[in-house]
């Protein structure tokens, strides 16, 4: 286990994730199939090279599913009850395949738990950074974690 108790938190924790990862032809193809997202722009290189980006678009689910799978490492492995829910998700900057990501964590909120005693409410603000040092994804994540045992 290497994610946090709800009580090892504080306002304003910062983490930059060592995980990176750069994201393949497959990656996108594979995630845009399986979703039976059938944007052109994520899966048909003639279409997206006619576009204003001139190249093929990273699908932005498998982005902010991305960031997400990047932070739980150091956040809420093993100590997560159940997200509660993902609010204000922006993708500034689009991705491309072949870009290298990042992620950084911080915490935003805390707030005990009403009706579980032995967990509560950690707001995380979730960013992704490509290798240009773009942000190309942000939100804030609500997390249920349990409190140290």
């Amino acid at each position: 286990m290497t994610g946090r108790f709800y009580d090892d938190w504080q306002i304003g924790d910062r983490i930059e994730h060592p995980i990176r990862r750069t994201v393949t032809e497959t990656d996108n193809l594979l995630f845009s199939t399986m979703t039976h997202n059938p944007q052109p722009l994520h899966i048909d290189a003639e279409a997206a090279r006619a576009s204003e980006f001139g190249q093929i678009l990273v699908n932005g689910t498998f982005t902010f599913a991305l960031m997400i799978g990047l932070s739980v490492g150091e956040t809420t492995l093993g100590t997560l009850v159940a997200n509660l829910g993902y609010d204000q998700l922006v993708m500034p900057k689009p991705v491309f395949l072949g870009d290298t990501l990042r992620a950084t964590t911080e915490v935003t909120a805390l707030k005990d738990s009403r009706s579980r005693p032995d967990a509560g409410i950690v707001t995380f603000t979730h960013e992704l950074h490509s290798q240009r040092g773009e942000v190309v994804c942000r939100c804030l994540r609500t997390a249920l974690l349990k409190r140290r045992p």
